[in-house]
């Protein structure tokens, strides 16, 4: 890793030394770590131990993670499938950076299919409240934090910034008047392809940050959404819907959660977009697509 590389908000540096003092107080070595992820969260896997090191991205409360952590312990006591904490106290928290530590899954060179995520989906949005008392989905309320933080940060036109803040009103507006099919539930919070891995011959699901409790229509669009724009195709989504029992594209309040979705994955990787970076030119690119209501615009993995 480079000393000017930046993981999860991290300088290479700093987040060398997090993941190394977390490690010790973990009863881990750090030798030999390889990133595996550093876009929103830092995440590593030990090359001393078949274990993945998660640093929360700078800036991340750690009641967030301790609720994170007490939500996979509680669906883990269900018998649920997601990928098993480490056995350690955790969150281990490094000058308040909040860190947690996952059992590694070797890998296959496939990605889990989105027909996989139905089971466990289906199974998760039927539980009851857990515990651990998890927040209600508010995804425009995350959306306008993300634009206040890109309207501070200048990263994008003004024209941009003013479509998406116009775009975000209307859509908020006939959200309320939308009457959702399904009965609220807990929701993953981005249910998609890299968020579940196999183990052996079962999917599990991963990357619990996001989290929530409400309308499963919102984790079925996530799905639909990362079919459609990055190159699965419409048979991969068939599949996951018939495989679920229920496909959210037939359904009238589809385009408004469809729109919301995507305007919050933009402006989630608007607010961290170096201008000039292979990020904050994918954003453009998708912004441009949304004015033009390009729904088949292929979309790149950032």
């Amino acid at each position: 890793m480079s000393a000017s590389a930046q993981i999860g908000g991290f300088a290479a540096p700093e987040v060398n030394r997090i993941l190394a003092t977390a490690c010790r107080r973990a009863g881990l070595d750090p030798a030999g770590a390889e990133v595996l992820r550093g876009h929103t969260n830092g995440v590593f896997r030990l090359g001393t131990a078949p274990v993945v090191v998660k640093v929360a991205r700078r800036g991340t409360r750690p009641v967030g993670v301790r609720r994170t952590v007490q939500l996979v312990e509680w669906l883990t006591g269900h018998g649920f499938p997601t990928v098993p904490l480490h056995p350690v106290e955790q969150p281990v928290l490094v000058d308040e950076h909040a860190v947690t530590f996952w059992t590694y899954l070797p890998q296959p060179e496939h990605p889990v299919r989105a027909e996989q995520l139905a089971g466990p989906l289906a199974r998760l949005h039927r539980l009851p409240e857990p515990p651990c008392r998890l927040r209600p989905l508010d995804t425009v309320g995350a959306i306008r934090r993300s634009l206040a933080t890109i309207s501070a940060l200048a990263t994008l036109s003004v024209p941009d910034l003013v479509y998406l803040t116009t775009r975000l009103a209307r859509l908020e507006k006939r959200l309320t008047e939308l009457r959702f099919a399904l009965p609220p539930g807990i929701l993953q919070g981005d249910p998609q392809h890299r968020n579940a891995l196999h183990d052996g011959g079962r999917a599990v699901l991963c990357d619990w940050d996001t989290a929530s409790y409400g309308p499963p229509e919102m984790d079925l669009v996530t799905i639909e959404i990362h079919c459609r724009r990055f190159g699965y195709g419409p048979a991969h989504y068939a599949a996951f819907a018939a495989a679920y029992g229920f496909d959210v594209t037939a359904w009238d309040g589809y385009p408004v959660l469809r729109d919301l979705r995507e305007l919050r994955m933009i402006t989630t990787n608007a607010k961290r977009a170096a201008p000039g970076s292979r990020t904050w030119a994918e954003v453009r690119g998708r912004i441009a697509g949304l004015r033009t209501e390009d729904h088949t615009q292929r979309w790149r993995i950032l």
